[in-house]
């Protein structure tokens, strides 16, 4: 199967997330692969756009 920008969008992957997984691959994905990436990548797991908020915890200390 060809990775199409509209397999991606389906994906929810960024055209620079998926040159970073050819990247990490070393080669293009197949289908299972794309998907595991969209799935560990994703907000849920991931939390893009949570970053910039949680940078602004501490994260050195004895508690952390």
């Amino acid at each position: 199967m060809q990775i199409t920008p509209q397999l991606l969008a389906e994906h929810r992957l960024s055209a620079e997330e998926y040159g970073r997984i050819e990247q990490i691959l070393g080669r293009a994905p197949n289908l299972v692969e794309l998907g595991i990436f969209s799935v560990m990548w994703s907000e849920h797991c991931s939390y893009k756009s949570s970053r910039r908020h949680l940078s602004k915890f501490p994260t050195e200390a004895p508690w952390v």
